[in-house]
């Protein structure tokens, strides 16, 4: 069952974790609250877990523009 990594804003795959005896607490999901997970943490109908967070490129552009944090996404 792979953990596939995607960019929340630009939807681009950052990478995978293909290892079917991996903890969750190893991968820092333990750190998040309830609505976190919902947020961040979605389970496909093959098993996989896709985790949303952020690519490179949209932290980037984050920090060149601080007033699209405000947005849920600032890629159209």
């Amino acid at each position: 069952m792979p953990i596939r990594y995607f960019c929340r804003h630009c939807n681009i795959q950052i990478g995978e974790v293909d290892n079917d005896h991996i903890e969750s607490k190893s991968l820092g999901f333990h750190f998040l609250n309830d609505e976190e997970r919902l947020d961040m943490i979605q389970y496909d109908e093959n098993g996989n877990i896709d985790v949303k967070s952020i690519c490179e490129d949209c932290q980037e552009a984050l920090q060149r523009n601080p007033d699209y944090h405000s947005l849920h996404t600032f890629i159209q």
